[in-house]
Parts: structure tokens; C-alpha cells; sequence
């Protein structure tokens, strides 16, 4: 009987819990979002290329408070769904914050009892844009950039039994000069609904006393061996690092170097990660004192090569692995109409990469957004190359597309220069080790482009792995690996370069309506509408075939716009809620098969 009274006692506060929350406003919405449970909200561990068992997700329903700057909130204003932002429709809220606010969120949690005498760590995906956090109203740290993932030890903040977590968030959006990418006050046309607040997902994760506390891991085909540098929270001299590879179950290689020492090992006749065979290595790397095993975590690495290479033609091409690769791919922006930023599962998060597999596709161009670290582990297992553009921000200068740049840069303050230098690195720090990482793209048509040469240079210096794409569409200049170029509807060439792979960064565009799955149903656009999946396809196909051309006369590459409709924007292969996909996905995929293919067929 008490059992009996537990349980109901335990569900009515369940149910309890559940009705508190519902989404904030009456848009469409996914299949993902209609299902989601606020109990248990993007509970995958979200950290998979460094891999611990003692951690706690923190996601679920907080305290928010919406306040003028500098003023402090003395009770709270409603629950908000963490980690979705507060202008979301899957937070609850669904409000606006603006540069005179300040967003406050407050929860309480419990320290299990097994994590007794160890450090505990307090780790953010993401939080759009400055964050400042106190846990027992001991502040722990702050942290500005929206993209990147950020964490704090708050072993001394703690208490025995029940702690609290309070943060707080300001977003100026586009009225700062921080990377913002697509958000704006004013949506309409190719910009969106502001993002603010956490948008991924808040944890605890329990370590040693010492401990690892970042890995990167680099794979060199040339020389058949994977670099691997870790480094420590904190070191006494005598430290030392093991590193072992797996492929499945066999142990293929294994190798030991001093702490602050590069660890690389060998790997005769190594198996390649390419998009038709995404094959991956499991990585243990250990933390050894006196021969004892302080700290150890599972990781995963691929041997792959992404490079450029003249054809007999003296064409420059894009290689994987040394050999040539037409990479084709669709703009994807990552947004949802439920959780804008922010997929309502891992499971939605997985879908559009499958989707674009399915469609025959074998690159993304991740369009001025940095996703949650599972979406690129997602593209590592699923075989898709990655072109990972730096979300723009500040102000542009005058865009000459078809002509290298004769005109004067955007002249960034200080401040605004040393934010995008620091938000740039970071974002490469964390995304680093994932193998389906092909290019860098620090600016877009000429958004926030500055210091062109000298961004493009550090890049390719800081990244040797990696190509660098300077400027996607936007004023060009001898630099980098790629000149990127853009032009819509149709595909065109305007200009090739001799010296570096040429590529056409944007083209496509073709719109379709599709009633009731529609943002906006009497506000919408795009550069070309057509209305069946039919007349989709005949376009996509007619488009397809100009390309092909210009794939002989030197592109190297191509991305079309775009994955999914997006707020007003009707373009997509699929609508914004993913739930029609509108066009002939065999047509497409055939045609996508043969235009990777070419360059094979040459």
C-alpha cells in the first residue's frame, strides 16, 4: 500500500510538472516537438568525442525572470524550458529579450552522494551571447561569445543537500557587434527571430582532482599517424599521458608521452573516413601518476585528408584522401520553427543530415551558425563533409561579387576585432577534432568582413588540417584555398582562379509554398516559385545540368540553397517543419550522383 501511494504521489508530480509547460505560441511545429517530453529534454551526453560516465544533465524546466539591466529580479516571472531560448516557442515563453534586458534563470539541484571528493564541473553548450553564473550566490565565472562551449569548476561553491544555479544572459543581437549570424530584432526576408539565452544543453560532470581537460586529435595521412595533444586542468612535472586506438575491439596502436607532450602513434595501412565510408576509431586516453590511472575518457578519430590538387587540365580541385572530390552539398541553417536554434531532440538533429544523405548529396555548407557538438558527431558516423562558416556580426562594407575586391574593408573597433578573434578560435578549439570538418569559411558575402588576408592567413596557420575558404560570396582577395562565389538562381562563373580551387558557395533558391506548413501563410519568398515537387525537380534537374558544364570549365564544388524552408524564406527541399519534403527525392538523388561523380567520369 505505501508502494501504491509512492507511485501516485510520484505521478500526480509528473503530471504536475507536465502541465506547467506548453509550447508559447501557435506555429507550426515538428513531429519532434509535438512529442516532446519537458521531463526529459535532449538527454543524449553532449560531449561525444570526450567521454565520461559521471555526469548530470540539467535541462528541464528553470526559473526565468525578464528584467531592465542592472535590476536585479526578487521573485521569478514563470518557468522557461532549458535549453531552448527564451524567443522560442518549445521554451514556453516565447518573448523578446532586446539589448535594454537582461534574461535571469534560477534552478536548484542535488550533488550525488558517489561524486563525494571529487571536482565538479559545470559545462554550458552554448548561451547567446554574454553569461554571467553564481552558484550558491557565489559567482563562478562569466563568458561572452554565443557558439561556443564554456564550463566552470564550482567544486568550492558547493554545499551539502540542495545548491542553487543562477544565470544571468544579455543579448544585445544585431544591435552589438558580436557574431550573431542571421538573428535580427526585425525578421523578414533572409534574417530571423532573435536567439538569446542557453540554447544547448547545461551539465554536470564529476573529474578527479586532476584531469583531462581538453583533447585534440589529428590525423596525417602523408605519414599514416594520429597527433594527439592533451591537456591538464592542472600539472605537477610528473604526468603522463597514454593514448590507444581501436578499430572495433582490436587494439591497433597505442603510444605514451610526459604531460604537455604530443602523443603519435602509427598506424600501418590505415582504414580512410570518406562520405561513402565514414569508418571511425575509438580512442581511450588515460591520465597515468606513478604508473595509476588518474583520469581517463573515450574519444573517436578517422584518417582523412582534405587538400587541393591540380587536374591534367591544371584545374585546381578539392581532394579527399588525395584524390579528387566534386563536393556537393545544400545550405543548411539549422533552424526550426519550434526551437529556432535549438532541435527539439537528437534524434531531429540527426534527421536533416539523413535526409541530405538520402538526397545523394555528400557535403554541408553550415550556414553562419555553430551546431551542438552531437550534429557533427552525427555527420563523423554518417559519412558527411562539413564546410563550417563563423556566424557573422558588426557592420559590412561596400560587396562586389564578380570582381576580386578593389574597394576599402569594414574598419571593426577594438573590441569588436579582438570579440571576433576570440569567438573565431574558440569555435575551432571545439569543433577541432571532428573529421568531417573539411573548410573553415570565416566571412560571408562580406558580412562583417574584415582584415580579409589576415584572417584567411591565421586560419590556415592555426588549422594546417583544414581548408580555408576566406570569404563565401563576399569580396574576394588572393588568399586562402577557395575562391567561393555566389549567383541565383541559375549557376554561372564569374571568374576562376588559376591558383585556387574555384567553387560556386550559393546558387538555387527554388521556392515552393506549401499551405499549412508555413512561418508566415501571407508573408513568404523565393528567388524563383514554381508549385509542385514536379516543377521543383524540373528546375533542380535544368540547373543541374548548367552545372555540370561549369564543372568542366573549373567549379571544384557546389552548395544549393538550401535544406529546409527557414521563417518566410520558401526555398528548401523540405518544409520548415520537415514535414513534406518537395521534391522528387529519387530524381534528386540520381542527378546529385552524377554530378559528385564527374570528375571521375573526366
Amino acid at each position: 500500500m505505501k508502494r501504491l501511494l509512492l507511485v501516485l504521489l510520484a505521478l500526480t508530480m509528473t503530471v504536475g510538472a507536465t502541465a506547467q509547460w506548453a509550447p508559447s505560441e501557435d506555429r507550426i511545429r515538428t513531429e519532434w516537438g509535438e512529442r516532446l517530453d519537458p521531463r526529459n529534454v535532449l538527454p543524449e551526453y553532449p560531449r561525444p568525442q570526450m567521454v565520461r560516465e559521471t555526469w548530470q544533465n540539467l535541462n528541464g524546466l528553470w526559473n526565468y525572470a525578464i528584467r531592465p539591466v542592472g535590476e536585479s529580479p526578487e521573485e521569478f516571472d514563470g518557468e522557461i524550458l532549458v535549453p531552448f531560448a527564451v524567443e522560442a516557442s518549445l521554451s514556453g515563453v516565447g518573448k523578446r529579450l532586446g539589448k535594454e534586458h537582461e534574461l535571469w534563470y534560477e534552478r536548484m539541484f542535488d550533488i550525488p552522494s558517489a561524486w563525494n571528493g571529487q571536482r565538479v564541473l559545470l559545462h554550458f553548450g552554448a548561451v547567446d551571447w554574454k553569461a554571467d553564473v553564481w552558484v550558491n550566490g557565489i559567482a563562478v565565472g562569466n563568458h561572452t561569445g554565443g557558439y561556443s562551449p564554456f564550463e566552470f569548476d564550482i567544486t568550492p561553491a558547493l554545499k551539502k543537500g540542495e545548491n542553487s544555479l543562477r544565470v544571468r544572459v544579455w543579448d544585445p543581437t544585431d544591435a552589438g557587434y558580436q557574431p550573431r549570424g542571421k538573428q535580427v530584432e526585425r525578421p523578414g526576408g533572409i534574417w530571423y527571430t532573435p536567439v538569446s539565452g542557453i540554447w544547448q544543453t547545461v551539465w554536470l560532470e564529476a573529474v578527479p582532482q586532476q584531469y583531462i581537460r581538453r583533447v585534440k586529435i589529428i590525423p596525417d595521412l602523408d605519414r599514416n599517424t594520429f597527433r594527439t595533444e592533451v591537456s591538464l586542468n592542472d600539472s605537477t612535472g610528473g604526468e603522463m599521458i597514454e593514448v590507444s586506438l581501436y578499430d572495433g575491439d582490436r587494439q591497433v596502436g597505442t603510444g605514451r608521452a610526459l604531460a604537455g607532450v604530443p602523443v603519435e602513434i602509427a598506424v600501418e595501412s590505415p582504414k580512410c573516413w570518406s562520405p561513402d565510408s565514414p569508418f571511425l576509431y575509438d580512442v581511450k586516453i588515460t591520465l597515468l601518476r606513478n604508473g595509476r590511472k588518474i583520469d581517463e575518457v573515450a574519444s573517436y578519430t578517422a584518417m582523412r585528408k582534405f587538400s587541393t590538387a591540380r587536374d591534367k587540365e591544371g584545374i585546381v580541385r578539392l581532394t579527399l584522401n588525395n584524390e579528387p572530390l566534386f563536393q556537393f552539398g545544400p545550405l543548411d541553417q539549422g533552424w526550426w520553427p519550434d526551437g529556432l536554434y535549438t532541435a527539439p531532440s537528437d534524434e531531429a538533429l540527426r534527421y536533416d543530415i539523413e535526409k541530405t544523405k538520402d538526397l545523394g548529396f555528400n557535403m554541408i555548407r553550415k550556414h553562419v551558425k555553430v551546431e551542438p557538438d552531437r550534429w557533427y558527431y552525427h555527420c563523423d558516423r554518417l559519412g558527411m563533409i562539413v564546410w563550417q562558416d563563423m556566424p557573422n556580426g558588426d557592420g559590412s562594407p561596400q560587396w562586389q561579387m564578380e570582381q576580386y575586391f578593389s574597394g576599402e574593408e569594414w574598419h571593426r573597433s577594438a573590441v569588436s576585432e579582438a570579440n571576433f578573434r576570440k569567438e573565431w578560435k574558440e569555435i575551432i578549439d571545439a569543433l577541432g577534432s571532428h573529421p568531417s570538418i573539411g573548410v573553415w569559411v570565416p566571412f560571408n558575402e562580406a558580412w562583417g568582413q574584415f582584415k580579409t588576408r589576415e584572417i584567411a592567413e591565421w586560419t590556415q596557420a592555426y588549422d594546417p588540417s583544414r581548408l580555408v575558404n576566406p570569404a563565401s560570396g563576399g569580396n574576394h582577395y588572393l588568399t586562402g584555398d577557395i575562391l567561393d562565389l555566389h549567383h541565383y538562381p541559375h549557376p554561372t562563373m564569374a571568374l576562376l582562379d588559376t591558383n585556387r580551387a574555384t567553387v560556386l558557395g550559393e546558387y538555387g533558391g527554388i521556392g515552393m509554398v506549401v499551405p499549412d506548413h508555413l512561418w508566415e501563410p501571407d508573408r513568404n519568398w523565393g528567388y524563383v516559385r514554381f508549385n509542385t515537387p514536379k516543377e521543383v525537380t524540373d528546375q533542380y534537374v535544368e540547373y543541374a545540368g548548367m552545372l555540370e558544364k561549369l564543372i568542366r570549365r573549373g567549379f571544384a564544388a557546389a552548395v544549393y540553397t538550401q535544406t529546409t524552408d527557414v521563417e518566410i524564406e520558401v526555398n528548401g527541399l523540405m518544409t520548415y517543419d520537415r514535414k513534406v519534403m518537395k521534391v522528387e527525392p529519387d530524381r534528386i538523388r540520381t542527378v546529385n550522383e552524377r554530378i559528385i561523380q564527374s570528375l571521375n567520369d573526366n
